[in-house]
């Protein structure tokens, strides 16, 4: 991960009076394996970036992105597939 990346699991009801009330849940963040997340990039609860994925520097995650691609934006989106890399290390 880059520096700033700010992981959010925490989550709220959109409805104001359940808010008053003061009712919040979690909702868990999944990242696999072999992920790049750049500087300053947000994740938000329940999302799940998939292996092998590079998420762009000061993108907002809203919605989970598959394995393979790189994805940037505000809203974060899939930009392109990236090419599968066979070596073993």
């Amino acid at each position: 991960m880059g520096p700033g990346v700010h992981l959010y699991g925490a989550t709220h009801p959109m409805n104001a009076a359940e808010r008053r009330r003061g009712l919040e849940s979690g909702s868990p963040i999944s990242v696999e394996h072999d992920v790049w997340i750049g500087g300053r990039a947000v994740i938000c609860p329940g999302v799940t970036i998939g292996a092998g994925a590079v998420i762009g520097a000061g993108s907002v995650v809203t919605r989970s992105i598959p394995a393979g691609v790189f994805a940037a934006g505000n809203p974060c989106r899939v930009i392109r597939t990236l090419e599968t890399n066979t070596e073993e290390e």
